[in-house]
C-alpha cells in the first residue's frame, strides 16, 4: 500500500467535505436575513441525507461492475459497501463528498420558497436519478467516459475514434452542469419569490459570503488535486510524473480563480460603474467551476484563459434571470451552469493534447460539446421527474404567509439574529414552558 497516496486522499476528501459548510456560508451571506438559516440548513441536510445514501447505494450505482446500458451501475452489487475492501473506503469517502456538495449547490436557486420537507425528499430522489448515473457515465466507465462503445466512439467510429476521449477531471458535467440545470428547473417549477423584480433582495451579510468563497477556494484544491489522485495509479505510476500532474492541477486551480475575479470585476465596472465584493466572491467561484473539468488537461496559460472567460461570461449571465423571467435566487444557473459549460466545452479549445488551439483539430471540441449537451438533457429530465414526484406527494412551495414572514421561522422556528433581545425561538419558548412564538414575530429582525 502507498501510504502517502492514501494520506493525500484523506486530506483531499476532508477538504472537499469542508466545501459544503463553506457553501452554506457563501449562500447564507447572499440570502436575506429571514432565510439565512434555512439556506445553511439545506447544505447541512445534504451532508446528512446524501452522506448516508451514498454508502447504501450511491457508490454501487456509480462504480460497481454491474453496468446497465452504460448509464448507471447496479445499486445492489455493492449495497452498503458489501464487498468493498477497507483500504478503498477513502475513495468511497472522497466521492461521497462530491455527491453531497453537488446536491447542496442546487439549493441556491430556490432560496426563500422551497419547503424544507420538500428539499429532504428531493435530495435522495435527485442523486439517485441524476447524480449517480452521471457519475457512472463520466467516471465509472459509462457512456460519457473513454470506454469502448461510449459517446466518443459513436461520434468518431473507426480506427482513430479511440484517440478522442471525453475529459472531465473533477466534475464540469457531473457536478456543475448537473446542479446548474437542476437549479434552473426547480426555479421555474417553483415560480418567482414574492416581490421578485419589484423590491430589492440584497445579500444581508457580504463578509460571510466572502469568507465562504475563500473557504471554497481552499477546499477546491482537494476537489481538483484529489481527482487527479483518484484517477491515477500510484502503485505503477512514475513518481515524477505524479508530482508534475498534481502541481499543475494546483497551479491551474489557483490562476483560473484569480483570472475569473478580474474578468468578473471588469464586466461589473464597465456595466455598472462599480467593482463589488459580491462580484469578486462570485468570480472566484466561477473560475473554480470552469477549471474543474479541465484542471489536468490545460497549461497555466490555458487556465488563465478559461478563468477570465468564465468570470466575464458568468458576470453577464447572472442578469439573464431578469430578462428571461426565472428566479434563480443566488445565481446557481449563472455561475455553475454557465461556468460548467465554459470549462467543459473550453477544454476542446485549450487542452494541451487534443485542443483546437494546439493544432489538433475539432474532434475533442465536438466530443466535449456533445457531452455537455447530453448532461444538460439528462439532468433536466431527471429533475423534472423528481420535482413532479415531490410536488405530488407533499408539495414544493411554502405558503405565501410563511414566505412573507420568513422561511427560517416558518420551517425551523428560529431566527438568525435576535434584534428584539427576547431570544425568542421555538425551542427556547417550549423549554421555558411557554407556547411557541407566533409566526408573525418572525419579522422582528427579518429584513427584506
Amino acid at each position: 500500500m502507498d501510504y502517502g497516496y492514501h494520506a493525500l486522499m484523506l486530506i483531499a476528501a476532508s477538504l472537499v467535505l469542508m466545501m459544503t459548510p463553506a457553501l452554506a456560508m457563501f449562500y447564507g451571506g447572499m440570502s436575506r436575513s429571514k432565510s439565512v438559516l434555512n439556506m445553511m440548513m439545506m447544505s447541512f441536510s445534504s451532508m446528512g441525507v446524501v452522506g448516508v445514501i451514498y454508502v447504501l447505494w450511491g457508490w454501487s450505482m456509480s462504480y460497481s461492475d454491474g453496468d446497465v446500458a452504460m448509464l448507471f451501475a447496479n445499486p445492489f452489487d455493492l449495497f452498503g459497501l458489501d464487498g468493498v475492501a477497507g483500504q478503498d473506503y477513502i475513495f468511497v469517502g472522497f466521492q461521497l463528498t462530491f455527491a453531497v456538495l453537488t446536491a447542496a449547490l442546487i439549493s441556491g436557486a430556490v432560496a426563500d420558497r422551497l419547503k424544507f420537507s420538500a428539499w429532504l425528499l428531493f435530495l435522495p430522489l435527485w442523486v439517485t436519478l441524476s447524480y449517480f448515473p452521471l457519475a457512472h457515465m463520466v467516471w465509472g466507465g459509462g457512456f460519457l467516459s473513454h470506454a469502448s462503445g461510449g459517446l466518443a466512439d459513436l461520434i468518431f467510429s473507426g480506427p482513430d475514434g479511440a484517440e478522442v476521449a471525453p475529459i472531465d477531471y473533477a466534475g464540469g458535467t457531473v457536478v456543475h452542469i448537473n446542479a446548474g440545470v437542476a437549479g434552473l428547473i426547480l426555479a421555474i417549477m417553483l415560480g418567482k419569490r414574492l416581490g421578485f423584480g419589484k423590491e430589492p433582495m440584497k445579500p444581508h451579510n457580504l463578509p460571510l459570503t466572502m469568507l465562504g468563497a475563500g473557504l471554497l477556494w481552499f477546499g477546491w484544491f482537494g476537489f481538483n488535486v484529489g481527482s487527479i489522485v483518484f484517477a491515477g495509479d500510484s502503485a505503477e505510476g512514475d513518481a515524477a510524473q505524479f508530482l508534475s500532474e498534481t502541481s499543475l492541477v494546483w497551479l491551474n486551480t489557483t490562476v483560473a480563480a484569480a483570472a475569473a475575479i478580474l474578468g468578473w470585476l471588469v464586466i461589473e465596472k464597465i456595466r455598472d460603474g462599480k467593482a463589488t465584493s459580491l462580484g469578486a466572491a462570485s468570480g472566484v467561484v466561477a473560475g473554480l467551476v470552469a477549471i474543474t473539468p479541465a484542471c489536468g488537461a490545460v497549461s497555466p496559460i490555458g487556465a488563465i484563459i478559461l478563468g477570465a472567460v468564465a468570470g466575464a461570461l458568468c458576470a453577464l449571465a447572472v442578469g439573464l434571470k431578469y430578462k428571461l423571467g426565472y428566479d434563480d435566487s443566488l445565481d446557481v444557473v449563472g455561475v455553475h451552469l454557465v461556468g460548467g459549460i465554459v470549462g467543459t466545452v473550453g477544454i476542446g479549445f485549450v487542452a494541451t493534447a487534443g485542443g483546437l488551439f494546439y493544432g489538433d483539430g475539432l474532434k475533442l471540441l465536438v466530443v466535449q460539446f456533445v457531452v455537455a449537451l447530453f448532461a444538460i438533457l439528462w439532468s433536466a429530465v431527471a429533475t423534472v421527474i423528481v420535482a413532479l414526484i415531490v410536488k405530488a406527494i407533499i408539495g414544493l412551495r411554502l405558503p405565501e404567509e410563511d414566505e412573507a414572514g420568513g422561511i427560517d421561522f416558518a420551517d425551523h422556528g428560529e431566527a438568525a439574529y435576535d434584534f428584539s433581545g427576547s431570544g425568542a425561538t421555538r425551542r427556547s419558548s417550549v423549554l421555558a414552558g411557554g407556547s411557541a412564538p407566533a409566526s408573525t414575530s418572525a419579522s422582528e429582525g427579518a429584513n427584506a
